[in-house]
């Protein structure tokens, strides 16, 4: 997951990623409000938010894409490993990021 602060930039990362079989699928969520200290300041903006659908042996990939690719001077990028799902649905994640 990532975020950035407009929806033109979400979506340029999330077709990015999905184009070079990275991502299976990316959903772009938002606007969401974040609060958070940057540069010894609290600073409140709006961002996009930005789930990415891979597996662990494409996260590498993605997550220099999304180093490579994106605005922020230190993006978020988080990685929830996925415990459980849907057998077919994974099997479509896995056929989509080879």
């Amino acid at each position: 997951m990532t975020a950035t602060d407009s929806e033109d930039r979400a979506q340029r990362l999330a077709r990015g990623a999905v184009e070079g079989r990275l991502a299976a699928c990316a959903q772009i969520s938002a606007p969401v409000t974040s609060v958070y200290r940057w540069e010894n300041a609290v600073e409140t903006g709006q961002e996009w938010q930005v789930l990415f659908k891979t597996t662990a042996a494409r996260y590498e990939a993605l997550e220099a894409h999304l180093r490579a690719t994106h605005d922020y001077e230190t993006p978020e990028i988080i990685a929830t490993p996925i415990t459980r799902g849907g057998a077919d649905y994974l099997a479509w994640i896995a056929k989509e990021t080879s």
